[in-house]
């Protein structure tokens, strides 16, 4: 079940991305500092280096994910956007997942970077409800909280209801943030939105 709402998920933002043009692959995303094609980069990483060249890249950054992916984001948003996409289409089925988040981290990975990317360039393609609630009980869920009630994206849903108005979903009690789920998965993911 997962993997096939991964598999929809690539498959449809690899024809996105087909469709943008130069301009739109150089435009800001809502990762801070991240063009369209460092997110892609960022994206696509799992699939276009080995595990020998993540661990060497790891070590030069010495143990610090966010500086090796910003360093690997920003050396491979200069290959060629079609290679760039192949790498996501060609991968549609593959089960890759991040450290400690299974398939609905991989979901979430991927759905997350779309609307970084699909957001500020105003595309909507389509994301299937069960993908968006998948990643919206995972990012809300108190299981993927620290110890100060933040989920890893610095959200807190403390004092907070979130209540989707396009799918049957909410979470958390208090203050009413009614929104559409993809602006509210943006939202917990930490992103300040356009």
């Amino acid at each position: 079940m997962l993997m096939d709402l991964i598999a929809a998920e690539r498959r449809t933002l690899s024809e996105v991305l087909g469709n943008l043009d130069a301009g739109q692959w150089r435009a800001p995303s809502l990762c801070a500092g991240w063009t369209v094609s460092h997110v892609v980069a960022h994206l696509t990483m799992p699939f276009r280096i080995s595990e020998q060249e993540f661990a060497d890249a790891m070590r030069r950054a010495g143990g610090q994910f966010t500086v090796m992916s910003d360093e690997v984001a920003e050396r491979d948003s200069r290959l060629p956007t079609a290679s760039l996409v192949a790498a996501l289409n060609d991968n549609v089925h593959t089960p890759w997942s991040p450290p400690g988040g299974g398939l609905a981290g991989a979901l979430s990975h991927d759905v997350i970077h779309g609307l970084d990317i699909a957001r500020p360039l105003g595309i909507e393609y389509p994301i299937p409800d069960d993908a968006l609630t998948t990643v919206l009980d995972l990012i809300t869920g108190t299981g993927h909280t620290g110890t100060d009630g933040a989920n890893p994206f610095g959200f807190r849903l403390d004092g907070h209801c979130l209540s989707a108005t396009d799918l049957d979903w909410s979470a958390g009690s208090g203050e009413m943030v009614a929104a559409p789920a993809r602006d509210l998965v943006l939202l917990a993911a930490g992103r300040r939105l356009p």
